[in-house]
């Protein structure tokens, strides 16, 4: 008997497209050489990143204001003029801070509107991250993009503004800056902005629009980028999440579009220690260059008054290429398929190919198959969790083998599908079993077409199955070779999704993952289901899958660049005279427990204040901890009048050591109206009352230890309830503490406040600093309840 070979044909089939189709997101080689001056290099580039990222520059450290130096110097090296604007902002973050952006224009040959080219200079706080890609990369995109477009002596009509906007990390205060008081904001007609949020992998355009994407899916297709790895669904989804770029303050408050460039693999890197130019991904780095120099020669030429419209595209990306059509087409197109699918079965059940028995059938193992795989990963990766409990260390959800699980549970969906076609089919799959995927995909992208049309493009598989499927009606026959070729469609629109979703989402969606395997497997059922030997797949996956969890659980543990995070706080509580030890670790290490011991206690009253965290998180344990002879901050109110039924105060917070952050908290009863930090209002207050979530009313990041100056009124009858917060990020090297160094595996935990010194004080009027103010004629004070009521009729600053 001939053996048949098809089978392993398929599947090398199936892996080299898939192969071609990774390939193909972004350049793979980078060459070691600087190449010609006109064309952009990513070695040069990588030398730009290697100059900023030598040391953490979080805003109010030294090393920023060296950094900010070394942009403007770079820039004059270019020939263009730097200007550098400074201001206070507080932002809908609830953050405080003195921003120092950096700008520079490139004049054009006409008075149209700008392109701006965008990037932040500032790394993350706390967690001394060297802020190689985020945003490293792109400061260094821009440079040398900008450096190559100038050399190359190209005429363009549009101004060029560069910008490198100041602390982003803290939330987005230097772009919220620019937007609101810098008179260029109001000549920008299109942004491009460069971000990152991990270390490798392709960078995804993301547009940011009020409006319709028509105009710029058009304009970008336009420019004929190289590489573009983007998608309609990322669009959609985008505009649903609370959105947190430079890009986004541009949106909203300048009603300034553009683009987002930002690469997402190396997740685990993202804001910590590892930031640095080591786990910079030089591939990556040339893609980011892959999308300026085009798009720069070809918006600083176009119309920039152009770029608004109200019609949405619907886009997705194939192998170096970009195919859009109108979000109207999504509704027609579903309803074309549901009457080509329904038209088929009629003919197929007329000329007696198919029969309702055996399309009820199919539903079994497709159905079977979509639960259990669904179902398996979602639990599996709960009881992986409690078998590797170090995996909760890592806050963004995404592990450092994590690539291994998406492989092993991927493997394991393709076998459990398998198995169900090879106990639940025939040998040879009847195309009557094809009828339940095609029906369950049909009714997907029937529900995406009323809630997310962005997602449209999902369609497109579905009409090269119903190709597939009606050649078999017309001919009753199944043409292996070309059900490989109709499968191509699935494989790329579907298959970087099975990737994309858990590397951006975090492990805790793997399940979708195995989902869209299965889906995609039911596409490709006319392929998958003609294998004779389903039975010997599904165990050649299961082996695969075993392979890759064994290669997951090889590299679980922590080494040196795959660091295990871990925090510590020195807390003082100036009013009870305490001090503790405080930390948001879930598993302690023995670096953690020669502070916190073997049986630390509950952090209850430490968390009543809770400090910002991207993640919610909250301390864990606390262990008591030697006083220390720590300076405290001068409280002083220079306000505290009466008017009406009004209590006006000013206070003003001053540091009597080298701090960076003050985090202000007060009871939520305590209405706060007419607030001004620093002289600025919140950039979303509407009306008198001060907008806060919770109890916390700002966080304060010190640049130059100036003080932090509140002004506000509440209600007289209102009881005065305010706590601060003073840190300073400098635990490790304080000369009050011995703190031993961490192991090469650890670093400091991202996202939150760690390595501080930490003092807790109430805010409390206090009557000897007001006595002390100069006396103004006519002025009469008289104590009430503690505090010091000053009634006038001249105001007191």
């Amino acid at each position: 008997m001939k053996k048949d070979y098809t089978s392993i044909f398929a599947v090398l089939f199936f892996l080299l497209t898939l192969g071609f189709i990774y390939f193909s997101m972004m350049p793979q080689w980078t060459s070691n050489e600087e190449g010609p001056l006109a064309d952009f290099s990513t070695k040069r580039a990588f030398a730009q990143v290697e100059a900023i990222a030598k040391q953490p520059h979080y805003v109010g450290s030294d090393n920023h204001d060296q950094v900010a130096v070394y942009l403007q110097t770079e820039l004059s090296k270019l020939g263009l003029q730097t200007s550098i604007q400074e201001g206070y902002t507080l932002t809908d973050w609830g953050n405080l801070v003195k921003s120092k952006n950096i700008m520079a224009k490139i004049k054009g040959t006409n008075n149209s509107k700008a392109l701006l080219l965008l990037s932040h200079y500032d790394s993350a706080p706390h967690s001394y991250s060297y802020g190689a890609s985020d945003a490293g990369s792109g400061v260094a995109t821009i440079l040398e993009g900008v450096r190559a477009f100038l050399y190359d002596k190209k005429q363009h009509k549009n101004d060029i503004i560069i910008l490198f906007t100041d602390a982003e990390e803290l939330g987005l205060n230097g772009a919220a800056l620019f937007v609101t008081q810098h008179h260029w904001a109001k000549e920008i007609g299109l942004a491009l902005n460069f971000e990152a949020r991990g270390s490798s992998g392709p960078s995804y355009m993301l547009m940011e629009t009020n409006k319709g994407n028509a105009a710029l899916v058009k304009e970008f297709a336009a420019a004929k980028t190289t590489y573009p790895v983007s998608n309609s669904l990322m669009y959609s989804i985008y505009k649903m999440l609370p959105n947190d770029t430079d890009l986004t303050v541009f949106r909203e408050k300048g009603n300034i579009q553009g683009f987002n460039f930002a690469f997402i693999d190396g997740h685990y890197n993202y804001h910590t220690a590892q930031d640095n130019s080591a786990h910079l991904d030089k591939n990556t780095l040339a893609h980011q260059g892959s999308y300026l120099m085009p798009l720069l020669t070809y918006f600083s030429n176009a119309d920039l008054n152009t770029t608004q419209a109200s019609e949405d595209y619907i886009y997705f990306t194939a192998p170096y290429s970009f195919i859009k059509y109108p979000f109207s087409w999504v509704v027609p197109m579903v309803i074309i398929a549901t009457l080509l699918f329904l038209m088929l079965i009629f003919i197929g059940i007329a000329k007696r190919i198919l029969s309702f028995e055996e399309i009820i059938k199919g539903f079994i193992p497709f159905l079977g198959s979509l639960i259990s795989a669904g179902l398996i990963t979602f639990l599996g990766w709960k009881l992986l969790l409690i078998l590797y409990p170090q995996y909760n260390d890592l806050l963004n959800g995404f592990t450092y083998n994590g690539h291994a699980y998406i492989a092993a549970f991927v493997f394991l969906a393709m076998a459990i599908s398998f198995a169900f076609y090879h106990r639940f089919s025939a040998k040879k799959i009847k195309m009557n079993h094809y009828i339940a995927p095609l029906f369950i995909w049909l009714l997907i992208n029937a529900y995406l077409a009323i809630s997310l049309q962005g997602a449209g493009f999902l369609i497109i598989p579905v009409y090269f199955g119903l190709l597939a499927f009606s050649i078999f009606i017309v001919t009753q026959k199944t043409n292996k070779i070309l059900n490989l070729f109709l499968s191509i469609p699935a494989l790329i629109i579907i298959a970087p999704f099975i990737q994309m979703f858990p590397i951006g989402l975090g492990l805790k969606v793997l399940f979708a993952s195995a989902l869209l395997t299965v889906l995609s497997f039911g596409l490709l059922l006319p392929t998958f289901g003609s294998f004779i030997k389903k039975g010997w797949w599904s165990l050649a996956f299961l082996l695969a899958s075993i392979g890759f969890f064994a290669k997951a659980h090889y590299e679980s543990g922590y080494e040196k660049g795959k660091a295990k995070s871990n925090s510590l706080l020195y807390v003082y509580d100036a009013e009870a005279n305490t001090a503790n030890w405080v930390t948001y670790d879930k598993n302690l290490d023995y670096w953690t427990k020669q502070y916190l011991g073997e049986n630390p206690k509950s952090p209850i009253i430490h968390n009543e204040t809770p400090l910002f965290s991207k993640y919610n998180s909250e301390f864990t344990f606390a262990a008591e901890a030697p006083k220390k002879d720590i300076p405290q901050p001068t409280i002083q109110f220079l306000k505290d009048s009466i008017s009406g039924n009004q209590r006006f105060l000013k206070i003003r917070i001053s540091p009597s050591r080298k701090v960076n952050r003050y985090d202000i908290f007060a009871n939520e009863k305590m209405s706060i109206n007419n607030f001004t930090a620093n002289g600025v209002k919140h950039l979303e207050q509407q009306g008198l009352q001060l907008k806060r979530n919770g109890k916390k009313i700002l966080s304060y990041y010190v640049v130059h230890n100036e003080p932090l100056d509140m002004e506000f009124s509440i209600l007289k009858t209102a009881v005065f309830d305010m706590q601060l917060l003073e840190s300073s990020f400098d635990l490790m090297r304080n000369p009050l503490f011995n703190i031993s160094k961490r192991a090469s595996w650890m670093m400091p935990t991202p996202f939150v406040l760690t390595d501080a010194v930490v003092i807790k004080k109430r805010i409390k009027p206090n009557p000897r600093l007001v006595e002390e103010l100069p006396k103004i004629p006519m002025q009469k004070t008289f104590k009430k309840e503690n505090a010091i009521i000053k009634v006038d009729s001249l105001k007191v600053e």
